[in-house]
């Protein structure tokens, strides 16, 4: 049974704005070069690799539990 991951996106941009950071300044943080990826997997329409959840849950000092499952919210 995979993982659903509905809500990364939704998590995503929950943290981003709670740090008070553009998609310009997170894209640089997690070293990406363009935005355009990362609003994509806020919207839902990417789904994010490992490798990308692993940078977001170091970055923002999370579980990847926390971003993975749906049913865990961000408090």
């Amino acid at each position: 049974m995979g993982m659903q991951m509905d809500r990364f996106g939704e998590k995503l941009r929950f943290l981003r704005k709670k740090h008070q950071l553009t998609l310009q300044e997170l894209a640089q943080d997690l070293g990406y070069i363009a935005h355009s990826h990362i609003s994509q997997i806020e919207a839902g329409k990417k789904k994010p690799t490992v490798e990308f959840v692993l940078r977001v849950a170091r970055k923002f000092e999370i579980s990847t539990d926390l971003l993975l499952m749906d049913e865990i919210d961000i408090e």
